[in-house]
């Protein structure tokens, strides 16, 4: 990749406000495309293949999810991300719920259409077909427990300060797919370290900010069993302390574990974020070989990474491959975001 990155252009927004902002959601689309040809693999495999991943490559042919897919496409999880962004921006600040589900829906059809196989994860879909039916939003998504709410709740985060009002807006987010206390949890996690780090917090203070809104966020939604996520946050982040690269990625898939469920790959992220959060390139990659939901797990963490420490986080070639490979209406869609998070009460 020799291509220079674009400029990002200044607004009204403070800059260093603006570029967080950015730097969060292009590293949702840096970590959703290097995780991209990985994506349900086991870490065997892709040790067999790639090793560690040195940058983006292009979908194998074999690939379960994204067979031929180009080096730097993003996948699903940027793609509902920028859904929920316009959705927040033309709501005004809030998620209606049936258009989130016509859009959904919508987005699925499409994906469908052009021959994906990227489609809507279980949780989301079980959802989508209770309300087609007939069903009440309120009990669509009152089993939805995997990640999907966390993988697309960065803009949320962007477009909110910290504060009640955040988890408010999570919820509204969650409502229709993952109305649940675990879906619920690991979505205000990841929106709360978004916002955090778009305020100006470097990675520890975002980490308890996502342990806090974990917390808050179990208190919401329909009770489900499962193990505790900011519990679990809090545990992973001890347990790797100290580990190196290989260990490190050894407890992560083993231990920890890369499913698509939340209590495993949201957990797993904010493990990352709190062993390599000083190396966003590097614990990007890093997550990218892990196996499992490698192209979530990077994509948020890239996301949390970028709002921490804004678009100097990732290599200038790195954006201008991923803006090359992909629609990715960023700077306007920051702006929008923005101006709602200016508009937003203040919190004390």
């Amino acid at each position: 990749m020799t291509a220079a990155a674009p400029a990002l252009h200044a607004s009204e927004t403070a800059p260093d406000t603006r570029d967080r902002a950015l730097g969060a959601l292009y590293g949702l689309a840096i970590g959703d495309a290097l995780g991209m040809p990985t994506q349900g693999m086991p870490r065997a495999e892709i040790a067999r293949r790639w090793g560690l991943l040195s940058g983006f490559e292009p979908g194998p042919a074999d690939q379960p999810i994204a067979p031929g897919m180009p080096a730097a496409s993003v996948t699903d999880d940027t793609e509902q991300a920028l859904l929920v962004a316009r959705l927040l921006v033309d709501g005004g600040g809030h998620i209606a719920p049936l258009a989130f589900a016509r859009a959904l829906s919508d987005w699925e059809r499409g994906m469908a259409e052009r021959g994906s196989a990227d489609l809507l994860g279980p949780s989301t879909k079980h959802a989508i077909e209770v309300i087609n039916a007939g069903g009440p939003v309120e009990e669509a998504g009152r089993t939805g427990t995997t990640n999907g709410a966390a993988m697309r709740v960065a803009p949320v985060g962007v477009a909110a300060p910290p504060g009640p009002g955040l988890l408010d807006l999570v919820v509204e987010s969650c409502l229709v797919t993952h109305n649940t206390t675990v879906g619920i949890s690991a979505a205000a996690a990841v929106a709360a370290a978004v916002s955090a780090g778009v305020g100006g917090a470097g990675t520890a203070e975002a980490l308890a900010a996502a342990a806090g809104a974990a917390r808050d966020g179990a208190r919401r939604g329909h009770w489900v069993a499962g193990g505790d996520i900011a519990a679990r946050i809090g545990w992973a982040r001890r347990h790797v302390a100290g580990l190196d690269d290989e260990r490190l990625c050894t407890e992560l898939y083993e231990v920890v574990g890369t499913s698509v469920a939340s209590q495993e790959s949201v957990v797993a992220v904010f493990a990352l974020a709190a062993a390599r959060g000083d190396r966003p390139w590097a614990a990007l990659r890093l997550a990218a070989s892990l196996g499992g939901d490698t192209d979530t797990v990077a994509a948020v963490l890239g996301a949390v990474l970028g709002a921490c420490h804004g678009t100097a986080a990732w290599p200038a070639e790195a954006v201008a491959a991923v803006r090359a490979a992909n629609d990715l209406p960023f700077e306007e869609l920051a702006d929008g975001l923005l101006a709602l998070r200016r508009g937003a009460p203040e919190t004390t």
